[in-house]
C-alpha cells in the first residue's frame, strides 16, 4: 500500500478550510492546514509535503510570495503548489503561474474541477 499523500491548505477562511479539509480526507490525503502565510512556510519545512492547495489572499504574506518563496527552496523542488483564489484575472493568474504554482483554480470552484486538478497535479487517476 502506497502512503498517503500529505496536502496542506492555506486558507484563513473557515468554511472554504472545512470543506476542502473534508474533500481531501475523503479522497484519502492526510490534511494540515495553515491560517497564513507564514504557518504555510513553516509547515512545508517541517511536514514532507506533496501538494499545497493555496489561497492568494492571505494575511500578512500573500499566496503570490508565499508560491514564490517555496519554489527558492531546492529541497521543495516537488512540492506541488495549486493556487486557489477568487482573484480570477488573467493578469494574476499569469502572475501565480510565473511565480511557480502548477495550477490556478478560482473561487467560487466546482469542487469536481477542483479534486480532478488535485489527482491530475499528484499523478493519481480520479477515483
Amino acid at each position: 500500500m502506497e502512503p498517503k499523500r500529505r496536502v496542506l491548505i492555506v486558507d484563513d477562511e473557515p468554511n472554504i478550510v472545512l470543506s476542502l479539509e473534508f474533500l481531501l480526507r475523503q479522497q484519502g490525503y492526510e490534511v494540515s492546514v495553515a491560517r497564513d502565510g507564514e504557518e504555510a512556510l513553516a509547515a512545508a519545512e517541517e511536514k514532507r509535503l506533496d501538494l499545497v492547495v493555496l489561497d492568494v489572499m492571505l494575511p500578512g504574506l500573500d499566496g503570490f510570495e508565499v508560491c514564490r518563496r517555496l519554489r527558492e527552496r531546492p529541497e521543495l523542488a516537488g512540492l506541488k503548489i495549486l493556487l486557489l483564489t477568487a482573484r480570477g484575472r488573467e493578469v494574476e493568474r499569469v502572475r501565480g503561474l510565473e511565480e511557480g504554482a502548477d495550477a490556478y483554480v478560482r473561487k467560487p470552484f466546482s469542487t469536481r474541477q477542483l479534486m480532478k486538478t488535485v489527482a491530475e497535479l499528484l499523478g493519481r487517476p480520479e477515483e
